[in-house]
């Protein structure tokens, strides 16, 4: 076929099932601006939450953190994109360290490993952990609002760990979740 136009309205194989094959290896296919596609792992919306709130806890059972953030899937078959980035410390006498989890309405997803450890000894230490981010693709099945949030412990009852807060001073930073549903 010669070099050209060619408009149809659908494209399907000869068998009704099966792979259509746009292009060749090293050739590409542009999508003008302005052309709406469908499906492909197009991203269908963002939603962004911050929270700067100082939280702590010396408990060793997870408590929220305070950061949460919502999403209304527009299909059961989208995919969330979660990005979290949290930013604490802690105090801590002997060998302790800060766990986070994510969670979906109450179902835990995805478990953030120990943000910072502490296994000297003796007196009390401050340890600033900065920040840590951390990415999770979710399949919640749902065209409901579906929420998400994360949760913290420390791993004794002795520690105090903070979320959104220097050292439990007056010094506050802010921890951010982004949603991102993804067509699927």
């Amino acid at each position: 076929m010669a070099d050209g136009t060619l408009k149809v309205g659908t494209i399907t194989t000869s068998s009704g099932s099966g792979t259509i094959t746009l292009g060749q290896s090293g050739e590409t296919i542009d999508i003008p601006s302005g052309v709406t596609m469908t499906g492909m792992g197009k991203v269908l919306q963002v939603v962004n939450a911050t929270y700067g709130t100082p939280t702590t806890t010396s408990s060793n059972v997870y408590s929220d953190t305070g950061l949460t953030a919502s999403i209304t899937p527009s299909s059961t078959s989208s995919k969330i994109l979660v990005f979290v980035t949290l930013n604490g410390c802690m105090k801590a006498t002997g060998a302790t360290g800060i766990a986070c989890k994510l969670v979906r309405g109450t179902t835990d997803i995805h478990n953030i490993e120990s943000l910072a450890t502490y296994t000297g000894g003796g007196s009390t230490q401050e340890i600033a952990i900065g920040s840590i981010s951390t990415s999770y693709l979710d399949s919640p099945s749902s065209i409901s609002s579906t929420s998400y949030k994360v949760q913290f412990k420390s791993f004794n009852n002795v520690a105090y760990v903070y979320i959104n807060n220097e050292s439990g001073g007056s010094g506050t930073s802010v921890s951010t979740m982004t949603l991102m549903e993804i067509a699927g």
